[in-house]
């Protein structure tokens, strides 16, 4: 029996992003191609300026209120003529809306900036504008492209985990910005597949377990066993107290634990293992350690994997799964990758691919299974 559930507003949302990808092209068809280019070229003006007002806070500083640009200046210690200028770009961008001259209100769009949205992205937003981040970009990217080498590394002496595992601040924003993903993907993966047909899920590379959480919410009957790095396990263990109902709670366990060499095993075919966005972080040697290792792990249970991931087009790939892509290129030995990327990596760890569960979100879930 297929494990894809709402397989009509899957449809329907793949649609609608098509449509979406459609209308991102205007620009290129309407712009004069020069002009067009200068935006392009000039585009880290506007992410500079939404990390300088997520940095200063200013949506949380504004709520729900109407405040001039002097105002929020002296709340956030800014210069006034500054802040003005800087909401001023963002308004003419859609983020905020200058409501009478000089003075700024939150939109729908500065409003998932605000510290106290459940979605807020704040924190993607500063650790993808973060010196660590950043800078790889703008100070290696060329000699990653000659070198094949890695730029975040070239820039910083270290690969990313080892480099987060050394410089605690930067650990925490990671983590925060990785728990803010479900703003992105909203709660597609938790009910457009049928967690139910389960008792147990095993996240692996789960952080603080905001997905197994928001899995267990929809099914009373589930528990979660969520594994990461000793530091994220340590701030999860207490994150969620005073944030979630005790009984909830009690379903939710943590495991320090190491992927490339050992992973929790599956007791019977009502369990299943997790994985979101973990691979596409590796190269394919890493991919199929990490796969094997899960294989080890299932044993003869007939366990299944879900692994949650983008899967780029063969040809024409939309500019959301190229652009992670990049990221991946600059910061990682990772990849964003086709169907048939996968299905080689899975080959080559004796994974079958059951099922392709569409979402309504930019990713998909690929199951697997054993072939024992």
């Amino acid at each position: 029996m297929p494990l894809q559930k709402n397989a009509g507003a899957v449809r329907r949302f793949s649609k609608l992003m098509k449509f979406a990808g459609w209308l991102q092209n205007i620009p290129n068809r309407i712009t004069p191609p020069p002009f067009r280019l200068m935006q392009i070229g000039s585009a880290f003006w506007q992410s500079r300026a939404l990390y300088v007002a997520a940095r200063l806070d200013i949506a949380t500083v504004l709520g729900s209120e109407q405040l001039a640009a002097d105002e929020i200046a002296a709340r956030v210690s800014a210069e006034p003529d500054g802040i003005y200028r800087l909401l001023r770009m963002l308004a003419a961008l859609g983020v905020f809306e200058e409501v009478s001259p000089r003075v700024f209100t939150n939109n729908s769009l500065s409003a998932y900036l605000k510290e106290d949205n459940p979605k807020s992205v704040r924190a993607m937003i500063l650790m993808h504008n973060s010196e660590e981040m950043s800078r790889p970009w703008y100070e290696q990217l060329e000699q990653g492209m000659q070198s094949g080498h890695v730029s975040f590394q070239l820039t910083h002496g270290q690969e990313l985990y080892g480099y987060m595992d050394s410089h605690p601040e930067f650990d925490r924003l990671f983590s925060l910005a990785m728990d803010s993903v479900e703003a992105l993907a909203g709660d597609s993966f938790a009910l457009d597949f049928d967690w139910g047909r389960f008792e147990r899920v095993i996240d692996i590379g789960g952080s603080k377990g905001s997905k197994s959480l928001a899995i267990l919410k929809r099914h009373p009957h589930l528990k979660a066993l969520v594994m990461d790095r000793a530091q994220i396990v340590r701030e999860a263990e207490h994150y969620w107290l005073r944030r979630e109902a005790p009984a909830l709670l009690a379903r939710l366990s943590f495991q320090t634990g190491d992927l490339f060499e050992s992973i929790p095993e599956a007791t019977s075919d009502k369990d299943i293992y997790l994985a979101c966005a973990v691979l596409h972080g590796m190269d394919d040697e890493d991919c199929v350690k990490v796969l094997l290792n899960l294989v080890i792990a299932i044993g003869n249970t007939g366990a299944r994997i879900a692994l949650m991931e983008l899967i780029v087009s063969e040809l024409k790939a939309d500019y959301s799964s190229a652009a992670f892509d990049m990221q991946m290129f600059v910061n990682t030995r990772g990849r964003e990758r086709t169907l048939a990327e996968w299905q080689n990596l899975f080959d080559q760890a004796g994974l079958m691919l059951e099922e392709v569960i569409g979402l309504q979100s930019i990713g998909k879930i690929l199951v697997l299974r054993t072939g024992t």
